[in-house]
């Protein structure tokens, strides 16, 4: 099968479009047969931080049809649409077939594409960990998303709204037209406006981009509001980590976010998307072929929403 494979010392990039082996799902395993790809900050933070996967094929977030089964899949059949999240079974996904245990995947649903079902995994999930656990949102709060396009943002904003939220989204001038087409209440362009330096105050703060002291942040909370840091650069999420927690004090609370991998947060954010609650914003669409420049351009943190690899 083809593949997009890390190779420490190939250039650009350090992958590379190989033929390699076609895995072989074992007693517990399904075998996918890839149909699309989303591409997440996760993949190449990974790369750049030296976390390979084992298999050295990165891209957790897939949609496709179920190719064959172990012996001991009970919920699984060859034919069978699904979306998966493989973060937490060792990635695979940039290619044309990847095995996982079958906990890994959810049924498509019908009425959902491929490409915007693999839009779900890692990206919609992570925005709703953010907002209903961390963040315990509730209907009428006022809630700030810092970085409101990307992966993370575009669901962020719609699933604040979704909750009941009222939503003040920060972006940059380029994005301010599809945020409020996304149901932004409020849209602050960040090259104008320093927020953190504003007079309104806000119940839930979700941080995904844009490099702004946590003190700031604080400040802009209401007395028992909280702030979640989703994302960012690597010195930016080890300040929330270390920091944020000697700024929880007097009813506010700092909190850093690590995402993992849930079928029932993918179920529930599928439902949405089926129901038209949410919906996929895909910016971009590579061939496998062209996996490496999809990457190097997700990389640059320019993208107003998805970056989709169709296998």
């Amino acid at each position: 099968m083809k593949a997009i494979v890390y190779h420490k010392k190939h250039s650009p990039y350090r992958l590379q479009l190989k033929e390699i082996e076609k895995p072989v799902p074992n007693d517990n395993e399904v075998l996918l047969k890839v149909v699309s790809v989303s591409l997440n900050a996760a993949d190449y933070r990974s790369m750049n931080m030296g976390i390979i996967p084992k298999k050295k094929i990165f891209g957790s977030a897939v949609s496709g049809i179920i190719d064959s089964v172990g012996k001991n899949i009970q919920h699984f059949k060859p034919g069978d649409e699904v979306v998966g999240d493989l973060t937490d079974f060792g990635f695979g996904g940039l290619a044309e077939f990847a095995a996982a245990p079958e906990k890994a995947f959810i049924y498509k649903r019908t009425n959902t594409s491929f490409e915007d079902s693999a839009t779900l995994p890692v990206a919609a999930t992570t925005a709703l960990k953010a907002l209903r656990d961390k963040g315990n949102i509730r209907e009428g709060q006022n809630v700030l998303i810092v970085g409101s396009t990307g992966s993370v943002g575009v669901f962020a904003l719609q699933l604040a709204k979704y909750f009941g939220a009222k939503v003040t989204a920060v972006c940059s001038p380029n994005n301010i037209e599809q945020t409020t087409s996304l149901g932004a209440d409020k849209v602050i362009d960040y090259t104008k406006n320093d927020f953190t330096k504003g007079s309104i105050r806000y119940d839930l703060i979700v941080a995904i981009n844009g490099n702004y002291p946590l003190v700031g942040y604080r400040r802009i909370l209401n007395s028992k509001g909280i702030y979640v840091m989703v994302g960012g650069s690597l010195a930016q999420i080890f300040k929330s980590i270390f920091f944020g927690w000697l700024l929880s004090f007097g009813g506010k609370k700092m909190k850093t976010l690590s995402a993992k991998s849930n079928p029932e947060d993918l179920e529930y954010v599928a439902k949405l998307m089926d129901q038209g609650n949410i919906k996929a914003i895909i910016h971009k669409r590579y061939s496998l072929d062209k996996a490496v420049e999809a990457m190097d351009y997700l990389s640059k943190g320019h993208s107003p929403g998805k970056v989709i690899i169709n296998i």
